[in-house]
């Protein structure tokens, strides 16, 4: 069925608003109450239409994955962090700015932890890439790889805390307490 009502948006535009509108539905569904009708809704598309863009769920997903790391990069990267603290600091200020964006990660790794999972080897390399880009700023520590695990394992403890608990728990100052232990020489 061919909607006259749907916006002709240039591919990479377009890309984006299905980004948007997956990421949104996952967040609040999980990838397994994702439909791909719901996002074709979502964005003014038929099913067909938007397989053109995506080529099938599993497609959906890592673009909606892929997108996320980008721009979680390039933003830390802007701010310049000298040291495995001030990265810990800008990650955890970025993700307080996007709770959606939290949640979606937060519900997509504990879904992923099958290995029927269409994301369960991204998130397998995901975390190893983290820590050890983390180990790698831990130039001081004893043992890096430890320290940047135990850092990942404290984000994603606080973070799963402050989004169930948004309105008395302010995700950076737990960090900054939790963070001086763990920093402390």
């Amino acid at each position: 069925m061919y909607r006259r009502d749907r916006a002709r948006l240039p591919a990479a535009e377009r890309r984006r608003q299905i980004v948007e509108v997956t990421t949104h539905l996952i967040a609040e569904r999980g990838f397994w109450g994702l439909s791909m009708q719901d996002v074709a809704d979502g964005c003014g598309l038929t099913v067909p239409g938007l397989l053109h863009h995506v080529g099938s769920k599993d497609g959906l997903l890592l673009a909606v994955l892929d997108h996320r790391d980008e721009e979680d990069i390039r933003s830390v990267n802007e701010q310049a962090p000298a040291s495995l603290r001030e990265t810990c600091v800008a990650l955890v200020r970025r993700n307080a700015a996007q709770p959606e964006i939290v949640r979606l990660f937060a519900v997509l790794e504990a879904e992923s932890l099958t290995p029927d999972h269409p994301a369960h080897a991204y998130f397998n390399e995901r975390q190893q890439r983290t820590v050890e880009m983390l180990a790698e700023l831990a130039v001081d520590a004893q043992d890096p790889a430890a320290l940047a695990r135990q850092v990942v394992a404290l984000m994603d403890g606080l973070q799963l805390q402050w989004l169930r608990y948004p309105e008395t728990i302010d995700l950076v100052a737990e960090w900054e307490l939790a963070s001086a232990a763990l920093f402390t020489p």
